[in-house]
């Protein structure tokens, strides 16, 4: 009995630390009446992989492209949610800003509808685009930010490119934010990386050749998803502190310039 209390005892003391700011967001368990809207919407089915008692909803305030204070919410596994709320909290006080946070729901979990409306969000009982698997989304640990600022983009043979939303375009294509007669562009994901994998969403979708997929923030493999889901709850958020925490003690010990390579190993080093 002696080894569980000191992990009890360890967990807290690190969540203690990592929460040691005055937060702003909120967590809550997802309700009986919100599970039936999600089911009705069909955000979530029986199939999926993750149920609704796993699922937590993070409400927070966060910064608009105006410039004014705005509310969002997102739904995420529960073993996720404290570091989730840690993220969207440091994007409030970075005043990084948001579009929108609307719930899947609201758009029938149809994703290309929430891309098209610029939403930021998270869980969604959905395959991977353009496959039959389920993305992890449908886990509910990985996050898609600001997708006009953050395109995906995939290539159905060398000479053609699906940008989705489709407006990207002509906007954000080019990721280059110091240009000559050009404004610096905020929002781009490329300025929130770092508090991302500094909260165990290690994966972006910025790194991969093929597709690419700017706007997409993912914690680490399927394996590793689902060692988390066959833990109970407080274990799971334990042992996915602990994850994020291997990072961060990473890119502190490594000695590797500059900083964007030190962050790329680290992620080959950690990720699971």
């Amino acid at each position: 009995m002696k080894p569980k209390k000191i992990v009890k005892i360890g967990y807290a003391l690190i969540l203690a630390n990592t929460l040691s700011f005055s937060s702003v967001a909120a967590i809550r368990p997802i309700s009986i009446e919100q599970c039936e809207k999600m089911k009705m919407q069909e955000v979530i089915t029986d199939k999926n992989p993750v149920p609704c008692d796993r699922l937590r909803k993070v409400s927070f305030p966060f910064i608009n492209f105006a410039g004014s204070e705005d509310k969002g919410q997102i739904v995420v596994l529960d073993a996720v949610a404290e570091r989730t709320q840690i993220i969207f909290d440091t994007l409030f006080k970075q005043k990084f800003p948001i579009n929108k946070a609307l719930l899947m729901e609201i758009y029938d979990g149809d994703d290309n509808a929430s891309m098209n409306d610029n939403n930021t969000s998270a869980f969604n009982g959905r395959p991977i685009t353009g496959g039959s698997d389920w993305s992890l989304h449908a886990y509910g640990v990985a996050i898609d930010i600001n997708p006009l600022q953050n395109p995906y983009i995939s290539f159905d043979d060398p000479a053609h490119a699906t940008i989705l939303p489709p407006k990207a375009a002509s906007l954000s294509i080019n990721r280059l934010n110091y240009r000559p007669k050009k404004d610096f562009r905020v929002g781009m994901a490329e300025q929130a990386i770092d508090i991302f994998a500094e909260n165990g969403f290690i994966g972006w979708g910025g790194y991969w050749n093929y597709p690419i997929d700017y706007q997409h923030f993912e914690i680490g493999s399927k394996k590793f998803v689902q060692r988390l889901i066959n833990l109970p709850p407080c274990e799971a958020r334990y042992v996915f502190d602990r994850y994020a925490k291997s990072y961060t003690d990473c890119v502190a010990k490594i000695s590797i310039c500059p900083h964007a390579a030190a962050r790329a190993a680290c992620v080959a080093k950690i990720m699971q």
